[in-house]
């Protein structure tokens, strides 16, 4: 008699693997990178009450940094290029809105930008190297403030007839670090939220714009897109819904496949509000928000639950390592692991 083995196909469990937790501060920037002279990983989280942290050892011990003088800055926003050198983003009216660097891996930090301006409330920062960022602002005067460095010292708004129109009561989140996307030094593309959710993309460093709706939750000053990523396989994600009722599991994720033009709604819907967004691969996508994370393994198509621990951002150096970052100083890193069914 002939028998015939069969090999049952492997699945895959997904968790968190809590790295910190416990200080009294609301983690909403993460950032990794390589250290050059050890190839280990350095991990930067920064957050309310002016909380900075790093790890030099991809999380097992944790130094507490700070901006001397500056207990109460909220820094949600942070990028980092290895363990010396990093930006630093507060969010908050006026002058509390400020950008930071160091390069000497947090012991001193160089103010770079600030402004007196009531109006000013930075969001958002992003870079596509050491030298070329830029930063998302509130509307000021109907318009989306974008400023930008060339040189990773001075930072210069874009001209007033290069910055994007902002719709009535349209603005954008400062939840997750995650709500502007820069592809290359010319190429953005920035979403929104309030009554409009929209994208907002550029392919000439801003001289032309163009919008389209994305059909996520806009119908109050709490919803709108948080987030947007791109997947290896040209798709767009982009993720919201109303942080005020973050059980809503409706109108919370979209994708588009022609960049930005047009963007379509899953079958299946993460558990509710998310606030950040990465993908692991061409098809694997990992979305988290404060009632939990959920996975995709079709690009986005389908999404399923796997975690209630609450987060803001994500973050992700390459496959094996994804890191996320959430209240109570809450570090935690993206574990998948097979298992036979």
């Amino acid at each position: 008699m002939l028998f015939l083995a069969v090999t049952l196909p492997s699945a895959r469990a997904q968790s968190w693997s809590t790295l910190n937790s416990g200080l009294d501060t609301n983690l909403r920037g993460i950032s990794a990178a390589k250290i050059p002279s050890t190839e280990s990983i350095v991990i930067w989280a920064s957050g309310s009450h002016g909380v900075i942290l790093r790890s030099l050892d991809g999380g097992v011990t944790w130094s507490h940094l700070s901006v001397p003088g500056q207990p109460e800055l909220d820094f949600r926003g942070i990028v980092a290029f290895n363990d010396k050198a990093a930006y630093l983003m507060s969010s908050g009216a006026g002058n509390k809105s400020r950008i930071y660097k160091t390069i000497d891996g947090g012991a001193t930090w160089d103010l770079q930008y600030t402004d007196v301006n009531n109006a000013l409330f930075l969001d958002s920062i992003a870079c596509s190297s050491a030298t070329s960022c830029f930063a998302l602002g509130d509307p000021m005067n109907g318009k989306f403030l974008i400023l930008q460095t060339t040189d990773g010292r001075r930072w210069n708004p874009l001209p007033p007839q290069n910055l994007p129109t902002a719709l009535d009561k349209e603005g954008a989140f400062a939840a997750s670090n995650s709500n502007l996307l820069v592809e290359s030094e010319n190429e953005l593309l920035i979403v929104t939220g309030g009554l409009a959710a929209r994208a907002l993309h550029t392919t000439d460093g801003g001289k032309s714009w163009t919008a389209s709706p994305v059909p996520i939750a806009a119908d109050n000053a709490t919803s709108g897109i948080f987030a947007i990523a791109h997947v290896d396989n040209g798709r767009l994600i982009a993720v919201g819904g109303n942080y005020a009722n973050a059980g809503i599991a409706l109108r919370v994720a979209a994708f588009s496949d022609d960049h930005a033009k047009t963007w379509q709604s899953p079958a299946q819907q993460p558990a509710g509000y998310r606030s950040s967004v990465v993908p692991l691969d061409a098809q694997m996508l990992v979305t988290a928000g404060p009632n939990g994370s959920d996975i995709s393994r079709d690009a986005g198509l389908h999404w399923t639950p796997f975690s209630s621990l609450a987060l803001n951002a994500l973050f992700k150096l390459d496959a094996q390592h994804i890191y996320a970052a959430g209240p109570k100083a809450t570090i935690a890193q993206f574990i998948s692991t097979a298992s036979k069914e």
